[in-house]
């Protein structure tokens, strides 16, 4: 059984950073670095919102939002998923989920109906 575990969330003030880490089980290693890999995030109430994907191809899309901020990244060996966020603002916060598919993906390929795994998620609370 495939299982993604998020942690790293917390409470920050603006400004602040944080980094999220994905890990992955029960998914063979020798697929997952071709894995179609994405951070979502949800405040409560608001539509869902995908944050950025690492593709297939390990090509990264990231929402405007984020640019210049967060990063994404991969461990293919610990078959882990992180995101670096730094200069948090208050409008970041939610609950963050990790989220991955075995199938081809390229480019902006954020949306979530599409992925089969999915985290439970982790809070991100950033305070002004």
């Amino acid at each position: 059984q495939v299982q993604l575990v998020e942690s790293g969330g917390g409470s920050v003030q603006a400004g602040g950073s944080l980094r999220l880490s994905c890990a992955v089980s029960g998914y063979p290693d020798s697929a997952y670095s071709r894995a179609c890999m994405a951070w979502f995030r949800q405040v409560s109430g608001k539509e869902r919102e995908g944050v950025v994907v690492i593709d297939t191809e390990g090509s990264t899309t990231y929402t405007e939002s984020v640019k210049g901020r967060f990063s994404i990244s991969k461990d293919n060996v610990k078959a882990r998923l992180f995101l670096q966020m730094n200069n948090l603002k208050p409008e970041d916060s939610g609950m963050y989920y990790c989220v991955m598919d075995g199938r081809f993906c390229r480019g902006a390929h954020l949306m979530w109906g599409w992925y089969t795994y999915r985290g439970q998620g982790t809070q991100v609370t950033v305070s002004s």
